[in-house]
């Protein structure tokens, strides 16, 4: 049950095997968090996403040439003291070393260190062993960097990951993902986001998911439609949140799944602010907007000929009444009185839009699924909250029913 990452995973690598496989979606769509709509001639992602081009089991499963990506400039724009400063990746823009170097965000030793966490990210044997129960906050304390680099970069940077700048995420999660963007780039397909789920459906029988079929009840071998209706099955699979999975097989003891929240809000724009594919990022720490990306810098095709889009990601669920007005606002100080041109699309408030990821949790503390009195639970809860997470989750699912070759 659930057509989202993991749930198609887990579906094709049982169809793959031969075996007669049913997705139960309780939407109108498949993907799960994966969303994204046309409106006004604008492809809006459901949330400000990207998909890393290095993830190893994303790269099997997907065709990524059709997906056709698009990728981010590797580095960031982080505004401080009235002003956008650039820092790069000077590995793969070296002639940007210099001046990165002498950017007011951090200091020199902690540039440095960046550079020594990416060496040893490429090759983790060499990384020192770091203890689970780290924080990020904990872990880059530890690593050596100033409050300044962790307060004015990682802050911003990880909270449009982690969608926290308390950096409370656990410190396996920061390392997996510093490596992917260590190996690979930040990347959106010129299609929107949901073409990553749109794709793995279609390698799927056309009756093997069904949309708007909401289920009630789930016991091993049999599944209650809220239509009134009984499924028999060899298998039941759960690939669905936490908080659904664990209302139809409830676990003694499980503790209720933890959420965080984003405001996403779109503006259409006759021009672009950055002017090139880049993320800008909040270095001051006060204010509502997290990070800010022309989604149409990087891919052109989600926004119509002669206009951009732009995105802005505000952390949790504030409650204010004009917080498009109030955005606008505080960009304008990044910005200038071009911000006063842009047209407001939509604001999406995102209640559940990424699962905690506290220390201890992560893909090295996890097989990847449950068992649940004869019934298998799979989703990026089970595993990292990611992608690559959700996708590993729903093959080590299957396989655990049909192992490879059997």
């Amino acid at each position: 049950m659930g057509a989202g990452l993991a749930g198609l995973a887990c579906a094709i690598r049982l169809n793959e095997q031969g075996q007669q496989v049913l997705l139960l979606e309780s939407s109108d769509r498949v993907g799960g968090r994966l969303r994204t709509e046309k409106v006004q001639g604008f492809l809006l992602d459901r949330g400000f996403q990207v998909f890393l081009n290095a993830y190893p089991e994303a790269r099997k499963l997907l065709d990524i040439e059709s997906l056709d990506l698009r990728a981010f400039r590797p580095g960031a724009l982080v505004f401080k003291g009235g002003k956008l400063h650039r820092l790069m990746d000077v590995f793969r823009c070296p002639g940007h070393a210099l001046s990165t170097a002498f950017q007011p965000i951090g200091t020199l030793k902690d540039k440095l260190l960046v550079g020594k966490m990416r060496l040893q990210s490429l090759w983790p044997r060499s990384s020192p062993q770091t203890e689970d129960g780290l924080t990020t906050e904990e872990y880059l304390q530890n690593y050596g960097f100033s409050p300044g680099m962790i307060d004015e970069f990682f802050r911003a940077f990880y909270g449009g990951i982690f969608l926290e700048r308390e950096l409370r995420t656990s410190s396996q999660m920061f390392r997996f993902t510093f490596r992917m963007f260590s190996l690979g780039k930040a990347t959106l397909p010129a299609r929107g986001m949901e073409a990553i789920p749109r794709q793995l459906a279609n390698r799927l029988p056309q009756d093997a998911i069904r949309l708007n079929c909401p289920v009630t009840a789930v016991k091993p071998g049999k599944v209650t439609l809220a239509s009134g209706e009984d499924l028999r099955a060899k298998h039941v699979v759960i690939a669905t949140d936490a908080e659904i999975t664990n209302r139809l097989a409830p676990s003694p003891g499980e503790r209720p799944e933890k959420w965080r929240s984003v405001v996403g809000l779109y503006f259409s724009a006759p021009r672009s602010p950055l002017g090139e594919p880049i993320i800008a990022l909040n270095g001051e720490g006060a204010g509502l907007v997290n990070n800010v990306c022309a989604v149409s810098d990087v891919a052109p095709g989600y926004a119509p000929r002669g206009r951009a889009l732009i995105s802005v990601s505000v952390l949790g669920l504030p409650d204010h009444e004009k917080l498009e007005e109030e955005v606008r606002n505080e960009l304008r100080n990044w910005f200038g009185s071009q911000v006063d041109q842009w047209e407001h699309i939509r604001s999406d408030r995102i209640q559940r839009a990424l699962p905690e990821q506290p220390p201890g949790r992560g893909p090295c503390n996890s097989p990847g699924y449950r068992e649940r009195g004869g019934i298998i639970v799979c989703g990026d809860h089970c595993t990292s909250a990611s992608i690559e997470g959700a996708l590993i989750s729903g093959l080590r699912a299957a396989d655990s029913l049909v192992p490879p070759n059997a």
